[in-house]
């Protein structure tokens, strides 16, 4: 294709770089796709967007939408011969189809990278061999794998290998008994059982990387997690400066080791003594990183846009404290209808994202409010406020 070459015969590298007016690729319909497509937009690129949905949010808001699977070689084709460029909002992408596509345009992040990421076996052993560390875990491929499982994992967290995401495909087990019973619910798939460990907090770090090397990181994220879903993120995380030097120093080796381009989130736990251990990794923007949009003077979404499309990253520095709040599907549920939006933005710090889903569902991420403030302690005291408005978790 004109305007590529081929680096190292791996891959494919936008030179020059894709001009605004080319059209950019999205494998994925959902939320991420719409703020990665509202991003791209802005910079004058067009979006065509890939999902088998009717009416996916990405695909409402993309200036073309193919109506396919994500195996369909004659919608990959199709995508792959208009974009100059192709990207994915989720990790679980078949592999198949970024190879299909990497023939015949340049694919960001690479097939490899988000397979890495797609198995927790795969990704905790390639996260150790960058020499950093996880919980203790051990690879479930059988009943009798967790029958001659170290006592010492236990009580422990069994994961499903492939396929979990938001607290799904996972079950706390005390026993070997009960792991072997949650095992055979997964439907006896390869599954990953980590040590259950007592956590000061959890943060995560996301950095973007260009075909160039270079990389950019945006500041610590502190999460809270409610049933297995982010419920709030803010940042600054109110960790020491040598916790967000070394989360930072993790996320950038993973990256650097995994060849990326893209942007890359890794999450982390942190324990009572500091210790930070990986969690897990995504190779997209992330959920936690939606306070960019209003709090940073580049977007995550606007980093996948840039580095896709061969530009210089821009600039991660936050301009303002930030604290995000996810709205579930549960706030129109005990809303009864829409919440009330007016109440929200009475307050003059609050920014609404809503992702156009039109069933809320509880459970299901319909948006998220931004709280963007001059100090830490007010955008706290805010996103109390605008959560008890809208029954959001905390």
């Amino acid at each position: 294709m004109a305007g590529e070459r081929s680096s190292g015969g791996a891959r494919r590298v936008p030179v020059p770089a894709l001009p605004p007016g080319s059209w950019l690729g999205m494998l994925g319909g959902g939320q991420l796709g719409r703020m990665f497509c509202m991003a791209a937009q802005s910079l004058g690129y067009r979006v065509c967007v890939l999902d088998p949905a009717d009416d996916s949010p990405a695909g409402s808001v993309a200036d073309r939408h193919l109506k396919a699977g994500y195996l369909d070689e004659t919608a990959l084709d199709e995508l792959g011969r208009l974009c100059g460029a192709v990207t994915t909002e989720f990790e679980n992408v078949p592999a198949q189809a970024l190879d299909f596509l990497a023939q015949r345009c340049v694919v960001s992040p690479a097939g490899p990278s988000v397979a890495v990421a797609q198995d927790r076996i795969v990704e905790k052993g390639f996260v150790r061999e960058c020499g950093i560390e996880t919980a203790p875990y051990a690879p479930i491929r059988s009943a009798g794998d967790l029958r001659a499982a170290d006592p010492k994992l236990f009580p422990g967290i069994l994961k499903a290998a492939r396929l979990g995401y938001d607290g799904k495909g996972q079950a706390t087990v005390a026993s070997v008994d009960e792991a072997v019973a949650a095992f055979e619910s997964f439907g006896s798939v390869p599954c990953v059982l980590e040590k259950r460990l007592a956590l000061e907090l959890e943060v995560s770090v996301i950095v973007a990387r260009g075909f160039d090397g270079k990389a950019v990181a945006y500041p610590v994220s502190e999460n809270v997690h409610v049933g297995g879903i982010l419920a709030t993120s803010t940042v600054p995380a109110r960790v020491s400066q040598d916790v967000a030097a070394r989360a930072e120093a993790a996320t950038r080796k993973i990256a650097q080791a995994l060849d990326y381009v893209g942007v890359l989130c890794v999450e982390f736990f942190v324990l009572a003594d500091g210790a930070l251990l990986v969690n897990e990794m995504a190779p997209r923007p992330h959920n936690s990183g939606h306070y960019t949009i209003d709090a940073c003077v580049t977007s995550q979404f606007e980093q996948q846009a840039r580095a896709m499309a061969g530009l210089p990253l821009g600039s991660t520095r936050q301009h303002q404290h930030a604290v995000m709040l996810n709205l579930l599907g549960d706030c129109w549920v005990a809303a009864g209808g829409e919440p009330p939006w007016a109440e929200v933005l009475a307050f003059p710090e609050a920014k609404l994202h809503l992702y156009g889903k039109t069933e809320a569902r509880a459970g299901r991420k319909m948006g998220h409010v931004t709280v963007v403030a001059d100090s830490l302690a007010h955008a706290v005291h805010v996103a109390g406020q605008v959560a008890r408005v809208v029954g959001a978790a905390r």
